[in-house]
């Protein structure tokens, strides 16, 4: 038998988030989330270096992701489409575990100023992966930089569009929703000329 659950990060993520909503994230201590997961403090700290990583939990590998997706895009493909080809592997790689934990993530930022604060510096640090990515096919900076804005707000509004409780029980793939919000930001930006 193994010593430890393989999901306990899962389960972690799911307590933290449950004790959010009904309590805070200021009034919630590593302690209790360990104790709403059925698992130790330590237990967390092999997971988790603090309480609020557990939102970023899975950032770096997104990052990784869209920074891959766009390094594998062919040669010929233009900016804009290297970054919905990175768009598409990161959101691919979103499961209905992810899907399931959208709305209290996103309550859970909204209602604390800190984690405001974090989740936008975790959208810096994706624009910062979409941008290096494209400056390493030889995109100019500033195309590279208003390329990566325009991928994070797309990942931002698909992600948000995907996780909507309102939505039906079964809303597809992540990726159907991405697309959708870069086309759509594409044809704003086309429009700005």
């Amino acid at each position: 038998m193994p010593r430890w659950k393989p999901d306990a990060g899962q389960r972690l993520a799911v307590a933290a988030l449950d004790l959010f909503t009904e309590q805070g994230y200021d009034e919630t201590t590593v302690a209790q989330i360990a104790e709403r997961a059925g698992l130790t403090r330590s237990t967390f700290f092999r997971h988790f270096g603090a309480k609020h990583e557990i939102l970023a939990a899975g950032q770096e590998m997104l990052s990784t992701l869209l920074a891959e997706g766009i390094a594998d895009a062919p040669d010929s493909a233009s900016p804009l489409d290297t970054v919905a080809l990175g768009l598409d592997r990161a959101s691919g790689a979103m499961t209905e575990f992810n899907r399931n934990l959208g709305p209290r993530l996103h309550a859970a930022i909204e209602a604390n100023e800190e984690l405001r604060s974090r989740s936008a510096m975790k959208s810096v640090a994706m624009a910062a992966a979409i941008s290096n990515a494209l400056l390493a096919r030889g995109v100019p900076p500033a195309a590279a930089q208003v390329a990566a804005e325009l991928g994070v707000l797309a990942f931002g509004a698909g992600y948000l569009a995907w996780t909507d409780p309102s939505r039906d029980a079964d809303p597809g793939e992540l990726t159907a929703y991405t697309h959708a919000a870069f086309s759509d930001l594409r044809e704003a930006a086309a429009a700005l000329r």
